[in-house]
């Protein structure tokens, strides 16, 4: 009799993963996340952080995190509704409201929370969430815990979304489209204008998750609605405060009533402390130093542009990419996960993307250029693609 507690069931589906040669073990970082890290003991190039503009260690953000935890103490204490709404809190929400250029800003602990708390605080049953093919997994696990129906409108397909939008507006009470502002596997904007003008004609509320996109793309990193300059037009604008901006957590932007409603009905914020007071002061830096200058955002882009035609010109498959993320598209799962640990031992760290996160077929490797890298450490990084695709017969 075979005993309960041994979990065959998940060993097996393990030994499943190592014959598709996709296992994989955690890397372990010896050194902050910057553009030159140690990884399980080797000095590498950083090609797969989400810290775009530098900031996870950045002086002034470690010195702000600093006097907060004098401040404030190590931890919140509670969740906001009893006492773990401290005062730095509101002034994050308020400078992240005048930053977005939205009426109010409302902070979860993360980005992935941001999504599970507010989709199904603001939909119900007798609703419809209508949701891009490739939105974010935390999009999805937000959605199924709404009563709503949901509907699927194939990637950025205008004419997908209106005829879910047609057959909809007069069987539900509420529509509320759903898309990714800047899609992370392949780096693609989501055509917002087009979005909008559909929702408005169906009379249908917009929520954009942009996690890629702020301090990205806009006015100094001000996102996607910003890029776009469709302030007021769309009704929820979801950013992460655990990529650009380089701390941890996440918000949502938007009116003063959708405010006051999350205030009663975010369960992620109802039922978990607050975030603490260190990443709290910290963040209030890098939205300081955001509304000073564009240096950040305009370092990032450049050397965005400049690795993208580096590997363009060595024939690499980089996608459709409108932004720093850029995949470079291997396609079998195990080729994939084989180039990315050869990157590796030739002094490069970008990881593999393999299903379920992309379809079967589409691995890649996705590299996130930051603005804290040098153009001696992308071209260093390119010779070492080029050396690797050779031998691996991926370039000709």
């Amino acid at each position: 009799m075979s005993n309960v507690h041994e979990l065959t069931f998940l060993k097996e589906k393990i030994e499943e993963l190592k014959e598709q040669g996709v296992y994989r073990k955690l890397p372990v970082l010896e050194t902050p996340s910057q553009s030159e890290v140690i990884l399980d003991g080797k000095k590498v190039i950083n090609l797969s952080s989400n810290n775009y503009l530098g900031f996870a260690n950045h002086p002034r953000l470690k010195q702000a995190s600093i006097k907060a935890i004098e401040d404030y103490g190590v931890g919140a204490g509670a969740v906001r509704t009893i006492i773990g709404n401290y005062k730095l809190l509101e002034d994050l929400e308020t400078i992240l409201a005048e930053f977005k250029r939205e009426e109010a800003a409302f902070v979860y602990q993360s980005g992935f929370n941001c999504n599970a708390g507010t989709i199904q605080a603001i939909t119900e049953a007798g609703d419809i969430i209508i949701s891009d093919e490739l939105n974010h997994a935390s999009i999805i696990d937000g959605s199924r815990l709404s009563k709503a129906n949901k509907g699927i409108y194939k990637h950025s397909d205008m004419d997908s979304l209106e005829a879910i939008l047609k057959e909809s507006r007069k069987k539900y009470k509420n529509i509320l489209i759903i898309t990714d502002g800047v899609f992370s596997m392949d780096g693609d904007i989501a055509k917002l204008p087009e979005i909008v003008e559909l929702a408005e004609k169906y009379e249908a509320m917009t929520y954009v998750d942009d996690a890629h996109g702020s301090g990205v793309l806009g006015e100094s990193g001000r996102g996607t609605v910003d890029h776009f300059g469709l302030h007021g037009r769309v009704d929820f604008s979801i950013g992460t405060l655990s990529k650009a901006i380089g701390v941890v957590g996440g918000y949502v932007a938007g009116s003063k009533t959708m405010y006051e409603w999350l205030n009663h009905r975010a369960r992620p914020v109802l039922f978990s402390t607050s975030l603490p007071p260190a990443a709290t002061g910290a963040i209030i830096e890098a939205i300081t130093m955001l509304m000073e200058s564009t240096e950040y955002t305009d370092r990032l882009w450049d050397n965005a542009k400049y690795f993208k035609e580096k590997l363009g010109k060595l024939g690499f498959n980089t996608g459709h990419s409108e932004t720093p993320i850029t995949p470079v598209i291997i396609g079998e799962e195990s080729k994939t996960m084989e180039f990315s640990r050869k990157l590796f031992d030739n002094g490069v760290f970008v990881s593999g993307i393999v299903f379920p996160t992309v379809p079967k077929g589409t691995g890649r490797v996705r590299c996130m250029v930051t603005a804290e890298h040098t153009k001696d450490q992308l071209d260093e990084a390119v010779k070492a693609f080029e050396k690797v695709g050779r031998e691996m017969n991926i370039l000709e």
